[in-house]
């Protein structure tokens, strides 16, 4: 495969994903984070890291509303739940195990 149809591959998985947590706003990030150690803001730091990589003047905001679709506000408002202690031992545990690997 050459390199341009490896970056257009690339660029389209990236679109499915970011479209697919956009429709599925009944994932929470805390979930995400919990199952997958990333979440809709951790996609929004990326973008802006590579964006800064490449010298594209890009604000943290702007990048979240890129992968959310809108408003990281409006979107907290629209689809949040507040976590349930469940799931903020789990984001804890989690946390520490990523910070004190054995």
């Amino acid at each position: 495969m050459d390199d341009k149809t490896q970056l257009e591959l690339e660029a389209a998985t990236f679109r499915r994903l970011r479209d697919y947590l956009r429709e599925h706003t009944e994932v929470q990030n805390i979930d995400l984070m919990n199952l997958a150690g990333f979440c809709r803001n951790c996609l929004s730091k990326w973008y802006l890291a590579e964006a800064e990589t490449k010298g594209v003047e890009l604000d943290y905001d702007s990048a979240r509303e890129l992968i959310y679709g809108m408003s990281y506000g409006e979107w907290k408002q629209k689809h949040q739940a507040p976590a349930s202690e469940e799931q903020k031992a789990l984001y804890a545990a989690r946390q520490a195990a990523e910070n004190n690997p054995e």
